[in-house]
Formats: C-alpha cells, structure tokens, sequence
C-alpha cells in the first residue's frame, strides 16, 4: 500500500515538474489581480504581484527535480569509484585513507555542510580558476559533496561483500584480473544496493534545495522555486491567501514522501531477494 501511495505521489511531482511548465506557461508573466484565490482561470491562485501560482508552482518543482536529480548523479558519479577503489584494496592504506576522509565529512550533517560550503562562497555566482560557477551549479555541487560520504561507504560495503563472495574466487583462480572483477562483476551486483538508496537521496536533496531557497541560499530570484515561494507566501497568511504557501508547501512534500517510500519499498524488496 505504502509503494503505491509513493508512487502515485511522486508520479505527480515528476508530473508536474515535467508537464506543468509547458502547459503552464511563463512563471513571470503578469496574467491577473494580485492575490487571486484557486478559480478555474488560476487553478493555485496568484502571487503578490499577480503571477499565476500554478505556472510558479510547476516551474518550482522541475528545478527542485533537476537539482536535485544533478546532484544525485554528480555524487554517484565521485563516489562509486572511490567507494569501489577502497573496496580492491580492502584493509590496506588507501582503504583506510578513503574511508578516514569518509568519516570526517560525516561528522558534520549533510544539509549544515551544505550551507556551510554555499555560506563559505556568499551569494550568488563565483568564479573558480577563471572558469564562472552560476548559483544553480554552486547549489548542485554543493549538495552532491554532501552525498559522496554516503554513496562511497554503500558503494565500498557492497562491493567488499561481493569481492569476499565465491563466485568471484572462482573467478580469480579462472585468471580474471581484479580490475575486470570490479567492472564486469562487481559493479552490475552493487548497482541495485545504490539504486534502492537513490530515491531516498533525491528525497533529502529536494528537502535540501527546497530549504536553501527558504533561506534564501538557492535559486535566486525571479526564478521561482518551491522554498522561495513558501519564504514569500509567509507574509501573505495573516491576509488570507492560504493557497500562497500551502499548495507550493504540498508539492514540495509530496516530492519529499513519494521519493522516500519508493525508496523504502525498493530497499524491502531487495532485503527480500537476498534473504530467499
């Protein structure tokens, strides 16, 4: 039941991040009376300045999705290697080199770390060996350097079961190298243990996109995201618009809730399989 509930929520943020800003329309454009309720003409209402809260809406969720979904997969892309390097050389040095700095990074929690790194460069683009960072790649290389501790300690345990596993012995005496083991054998068996916690990853990223907007650390304006328009919608509440924060508010946690029981439900399956 959970799994279904998940995934009809999160078929709907991914819906409407997708879909919602094409049918939407311009998230800037001035379309009506400032502070319109929910009507047939403006399904989520409008905003202070008389946007039109679905197309903000819509828009907000599709840079949620793709921060979110950048940072996940720039964090695999870091991580699984390292994780699978500390593996091959399980007990030795770089094994315990990797996973010293794994666990120093971990002290600090993920979303603190973040804000500290975008705190550390101030507010907006920055340029880095000449090379111009915008506000959106800072953010996303932010958040996945909050992940690479996380996937590289799944990533090395995984694959330190695997390469202790008989099938890979038989494999050795075969005369198979171990970096062929690593990449042909290991890696397709490791995938669905990291697969399983992708989801629950992109459900934290989308938290954290979503707060670094409402601290005013993300997205910059007038590019809506759905932190911004919670942080905007709460002067708003004390005059009656309700819809103002709560239906960004409601999109955001759907996104959040469906991520987290696809991903709770991926990781029971798994737990199944191996245990039969």
């Amino acid at each position: 039941m959970a799994d279904r509930v998940g995934t009809a929520l999160l078929g709907a943020f991914v819906l409407l991040a997708v879909v919602g800003p094409v049918l939407a329309g311009s998230p800037t454009a001035l379309v009506g009376d400032v502070l319109e309720p929910p009507s047939w003409a403006h399904p989520f209402g409008t905003d202070s300045l008389g946007r039109d809260l679905f197309a903000r809406t819509a828009d907000g969720a599709r840079t949620s999705l793709v921060v979110s979904t950048a940072a996940v997969a720039l964090a695999l892309l870091v991580a699984v290697p390292a994780g699978l390097a500390a593996a091959r050389a399980h007990g030795r040095w770089p094994d315990q080199a990797v996973m010293r700095v794994v666990e120093s990074t971990q002290v600090v929690p993920q979303f603190v770390l973040v804000v500290l790194l975008l705190g550390l460069g101030g507010a907006g683009p920055v340029q880095v060996l000449g090379v111009h960072v915008s506000t959106t790649a800072r953010i996303v290389a932010c958040i996945a350097l909050g992940f690479v501790p996380f996937f590289a300690r799944i990533a090395r345990a995984s694959a330190v079961v695997e390469l202790e596993s008989e099938y890979v012995e038989a494999l050795r005496v075969a005369g198979v190298g171990e970096r062929e083991l690593l990449v042909r054998d290991v890696a397709p068996n490791v995938a669905p243990v990291l697969g399983a916690q992708v989801l629950l990853a992109l459900a934290i990223a989308v938290f954290a996109e979503g707060g670094l907007s409402f601290l005013g650390l993300g997205v910059p304006a007038p590019h809506p995201t759905l932190g911004n328009l919670i942080a905007e919608a709460g002067g708003q509440l004390l005059d009656g618009a309700w819809w103002y924060a709560l239906i960004p508010g409601l999109v955001l946690v759907a996104g959040i809730t469906g991520c987290n029981l696809v991903g709770d439900a991926a990781a029971d399956r798994l737990v199944r399989s191996d245990l039969r």
